[in-house]
């Protein structure tokens, strides 16, 4: 049975009369459009336009439940009580929960919810007491369609949410009104200068946390790894004159190949860009 349990995982719990403005003009992604069934990605975000912090934001009655790493709970609540301001939210943190996660023909857990940054696969998720953790699959479908996680593939504060697909899974709205960071993130998507992006990597031995070296230059890191496959962060345009040149890639001492996760729309830049 397709499954897994993730048990590093907390709760906000976001209520009151101003919870969905509050969100939505805080978060990267569209909260007016969130189906009651559904989880969606979203950030929030530095000035800078940098992820600051990650999360999944679902309904729950009147109000929204957050889900984000267990270890980010307390600082990630925090921040948001330090932007409610005068609004009228409540704000209730750091319930520590498993988050049972099944795809396929796997039975659905209670109150499960669609996770939408699965396109062409239905990937549910429901919220348990803490219990011991399983993978089972979980990493081999995240790195299939370029799923890069906080802490395990990438560090808050060093990514914008181009460089880790956060575009391709709906958690960017880019017809809504102003976030934090939301300048830097629109000029980036509509002059099309993003060029960083979470990729496949493949190569027997892989390493998480090897540098993917092209020509000799650092062009990209290793994250989470599953079996000969692994997520890749890399510089689109050089992957693409590698190709090119038919010019090895290397991660350690691994040779690898660098292809397309599932379902993505970006594509390899016209030309490549060699500034910094």
């Amino acid at each position: 049975m397709p499954h897994a349990i993730l048990s590093d995982r907390a709760l906000i719990r976001i209520g009151g009369a101003d919870a969905e403005h509050f969100l939505h003009n805080l978060v990267t992604c569209d909260v007016l459009t969130l189906a009651a069934d559904e989880l969606r990605a979203g950030a929030l975000l530095s000035p800078q336009g940098k992820v600051v912090w990650s999360l999944l934001i679902g309904r729950e009655g009147a109000g929204y439940v957050l889900e984000v790493a267990a270890q980010d709970v307390a600082d990630f609540a925090k921040r948001l009580k330090f932007y409610r301001l005068r609004a009228k939210v409540d704000i209730s943190e750091s319930e520590l929960v498993s988050a049972r996660v099944v795809w396929g023909e796997a039975p659905l857990p209670e109150s499960a919810r669609r996770d939408t940054r699965f396109k062409s696969e239905a990937v549910h998720r429901g919220y348990a007491e803490v219990t011991e953790g399983e993978d089972a699959g979980w990493t081999a479908l995240r790195v299939a369609h370029g799923l890069a996680e906080a802490h395990l593939d990438y560090a808050y504060g060093e990514m914008f949410p181009h460089d880790v697909n956060l575009d391709q899974v709906g958690g960017v709205s880019f017809s809504k009104g102003c976030y934090i960071g939301q300048e830097v993130v629109s000029r980036m998507h509509h002059r099309g200068t993003a060029r960083w992006r979470v990729m496949v990597a493949r190569g027997a031995g892989l390493v998480t946390g090897s540098a993917v070296m092209i020509d000799g230059r650092n062009s990209g890191m290793i994250g989470s790894v599953s079996g000969s496959s692994g997520l890749a962060i890399v510089r689109l345009d050089r992957v693409k004159d590698a190709l090119d040149k038919g010019a090895e890639m290397i991660a350690g001492d691994v040779p690898v190949s660098i292809s397309f996760p599932k379902d993505v729309s970006f594509t390899w830049p016209v030309a490549s860009a060699e500034s910094a």
